[in-house]
């Protein structure tokens, strides 16, 4: 199940999905819950939910494919496109390449750059990083704004970051947007698991895989009234004053959204303990979950959430094939005989 895991996170951010621009991803995982014998289905504000079986109580597993991206604000005078940002960090993006998606999906390749680059003409050169100085040069031969809307460029357009992924010999995965692709792998690796021994499931069980999340919207409708828990999984904090390292699953505590549920969290570290599986449990202090958007929208279930340990949330992000595994086996631990 690893590589099949691996196999599909490699596949889904190589998907430009900046929250906004979710079609493609929305098509590539209907397609693969089909190919499992799923019948998925789609919101009409984006997303898709699939049932796949058991009896019992209502289980609802989330992860979310939207990811960190922004728009064309406007064309320069130069033809060099000012950015609209969509979460992005402008400390860690500087000289990315990014594909630019126009409105009729043509798709031209540049990269972000520092207004005036070059540090040999450039005295301002170590000026702190905005998105008033940052800019997307077009590997395109553009000198006015007049170029740039001749192809097809206009504001509003979608900007999306190379994910640049990377598996190390150590097993550590790098790589843009693990932040929630690595859980959403995980979660078709859960279906495909099911698809293959259907009466595995000890509870009813759904998978909703989210899109706005990241922009604090994902899971606010979608989720039916008889669904009785939720369990997030979304990606695991590893940094200062935290015991999580790529190579667990964390399981929250808290975030800036309040408690998660102790019942459920008890459940979840008596499946661990029962198991074997390394884990840690944290507090998130600058971190919101799909959970909080949907008893934000008045949803009655009991919530949690888990997740692969990532470092450089929100940049170039790092995990390990461990905290992948380690995160199946909770899931599965806590959903199948």
């Amino acid at each position: 199940m690893q590589e099949y895991i691996l196999t599909q996170l490699q596949n889904l951010v190589g998907i430009d999905s900046p929250t906004g621009y979710f079609e493609n991803v929305q098509s590539y995982l209907t397609d693969e819950l089909k190919s499992m014998g799923f019948s998925p289905r789609c919101l009409r504000k984006g997303g898709v939910l699939v049932n796949l079986g058991g009896q019992g109580s209502p289980l609802m597993l989330l992860s979310h494919v939207d990811t960190l991206g922004g728009f064309v604000h406007y064309i320069k005078e130069n033809g060099r496109l000012a950015i609209s940002n969509l979460t992005l960090n402008p400390n860690n993006i500087e000289t990315e390449y990014v594909r630019v998606i126009t409105r009729d999906e043509q798709v031209y390749e540049g990269t972000i750059q520092l207004e005036d680059a070059s540090i040999h003409v450039n005295d301002d050169v170590n000026s702190p990083r905005t998105f008033h100085n940052l800019e997307i040069v077009l590997d395109e031969d553009v000198k006015s704004r007049e170029d740039a809307e001749k192809l097809g460029i206009r504001a509003g357009d979608v900007v999306a970051v190379e994910p640049r992924f990377v598996v190390t010999k150590k097993g550590y995965i790098k790589s843009r947007f693990l932040d929630d692709k690595a859980s959403a792998a995980i979660l078709l690796g859960v279906a495909r698991r099911v698809s293959r021994d259907p009466q595995c499931l000890k509870r009813n069980v759904w998978l909703f895989f989210t899109v706005f999340e990241e922009i604090g919207m994902g899971a606010s409708a979608g989720i039916p009234d008889f669904v009785e828990d939720l369990l997030v999984v979304d990606m695991g904090c590893v940094g200062s004053h935290l015991t999580c390292t790529e190579k667990q699953v964390s399981i929250c505590a808290k975030d800036n959204g309040g408690a998660y549920n102790r019942s459920m969290i008890r459940e979840l570290l008596d499946v661990a303990g029962e198991k074997g599986i390394h884990y840690a449990m944290d507090i998130y202090p600058h971190y919101g979950s799909d959970a909080a958007a949907a008893l934000r929208a008045g949803v009655d279930a009991r919530h949690a959430l888990i997740g692969p340990g990532v470092y450089a949330s929100h940049g170039y992000e790092r995990t390990h094939v461990d905290g992948l595994k380690q995160t199946y086996d909770l899931i599965c631990g806590y959903t199948m005989k």
